[in-house]
């Protein structure tokens, strides 16, 4: 790679880092995200004339707020509404060099209000999503159109619906009210763990998990009272730090089968503190339980050193506070390591009809029919899995199976 090349990743990255406080601060400022996209968008044509050759500012964020500020109101002197908006805002126009210095508390709270705003719940979850990465995640729309496998097209109509939405709907740009918050801030957390879970599809797709951990770790660190916005980073660090042994030449490996010290202790090491850190708290949610379930697996060297009881009793508490047929799956899989697939199996068929078409469900079944020597049954079971699931990896790990059992007769 030449110098010039590793200067320009180097600025498009620093860029990425600070586009959401920029763009959040913006909207603040112009009370348009449309208007603040553009704005920091010129601004990021600057620096990646200015900033290769005078190297990066020592503060980013403010430079690019500062530069992006001051050419959106060379546009509005251009246009009628631009001169009322600067008569509205009483912008006193200082000049690009003049960085402006931001207090970390404002900055924050910009965030927050736009966290919250991409989330409000009149939105469509596609959109939510979609504007979570655009506009605080600081992917290009042609990344987020790649990460959810959409023509660019596609997204770029998907974000302009959405930024319409919150205009028509005037759809207000500030934190939810102590009342609303818990509600508010449980939409943010499904967002950001869906588009953790959306990256968890391929090898190819990481960087999509690296955004949503970066955007985990902002949110915790902007609303450090909240159990669940840290429950939910640990969540994702400890899934991370096992994200390398799940694959072997593309293909899926089950947990039993990982090779462990392909495990990021220092990923495992993170996430298991602030589990700890949670359970002091004693305010337990969803998140956080499901972290604390992630830190029992990774405490354990083999999957018969793991403290199964344990992890049964973390999902009887998770399921008396979600209780979900597919929190009620994965406590009878936990089950069946702990008791034994008779329980095992019994459990799976009290959710069975529930998830019906969830094919995760059916290859549970079929590994526990497997157990007790019902082979037939087993491939069945298998069957019906590989033909409900859409990932091509998985549809190979379970017609293995059938093919598996079928050897063995």
């Amino acid at each position: 790679m030449e110098a010039g090349e590793s200067r320009t990743g180097g600025v498009e990255a620093t860029f990425r880092e600070a586009y959401g406080k920029a763009v959040a601060t913006l909207v603040r400022v112009f009370g348009d995200i449309t208007r603040a996209e553009d704005a920091v968008q010129d601004a990021f044509v600057v620096a990646t004339e200015m900033w290769p050759e005078s190297g990066i500012p020592p503060n980013p964020a403010g430079w690019i707020v500062t530069t992006a500020r001051n050419r959106a109101i060379d546009l509005f002197r251009r246009e009628k509404r631009g001169r009322e908006i600067i008569e509205e805002l009483a912008f006193p126009g200082p000049a690009v060099e003049e960085v402006m210095e931001f207090d970390d508390v404002l900055i924050a709270d910009d965030q927050l209000r736009l966290i919250f705003t991409c989330c409000h719940p009149s939105l469509s979850v596609e959109h939510q999503v979609a504007l979570t990465l655009r506009l605080l995640g600081g992917l290009s729309v042609s990344e987020v159109a790649r990460s959810f496998l959409v023509t660019e097209a596609a997204m770029t109509k998907r974000l302009t619906r959405a930024k319409y939405k919150i205009k028509a709907a005037n759809i207000p740009y500030r934190i939810p009210e102590d009342a609303a918050l818990p509600n508010r801030l449980r939409a943010v957390l499904v967002v950001l763990y869906l588009i953790y879970n959306t990256g968890a599809d391929g090898v190819d797709r990481a960087s999509l998990r690296a955004d949503a951990i970066r955007l985990a770790r902002a949110l915790s660190g902007l609303m450090p009272d909240e159990p669940e916005a840290a429950g939910l980073l640990a969540l994702m660090l400890l899934g991370e730090a096992r994200a390398a042994a799940r694959l072997r030449d593309d293909d899926v490996v089950l947990l039993r089968d990982q090779d462990r010290s392909q495990w990021d202790r220092a990923l495992i090491e993170e996430g298991q503190t602030i589990v700890q850190a949670c359970i002091r708290r004693d305010h337990p949610g969803p998140y956080q339980l499901q972290a604390a379930i992630q830190a029992v697996h990774c405490d354990a060297t083999s999957i018969r050193e793991t403290d199964w009881p344990q992890i049964v009793e973390l999902y009887d508490h998770l399921y008396s506070l979600q209780p979900t047929a597919v929190v009620a799956l994965n406590r009878a899989i936990a089950v069946g390591e702990a008791r034994g697939a008779e329980e095992a199996l019994e459990a799976l068929d009290a959710v069975a009809a529930d998830l019906a078409n969830y094919y995760l469900m059916h290859a549970a079944r079929g590994a526990t029919l497997r157990q007790l020597g019902r082979r037939q049954d087993a491939t069945e079971a298998y069957q019906r899995a590989a033909g409900l699931a859409t990932n091509e990896r998985d549809v190979r790990f379970l017609n293995r199976q059938v093919e598996d059992l079928a050897s063995a007769d």
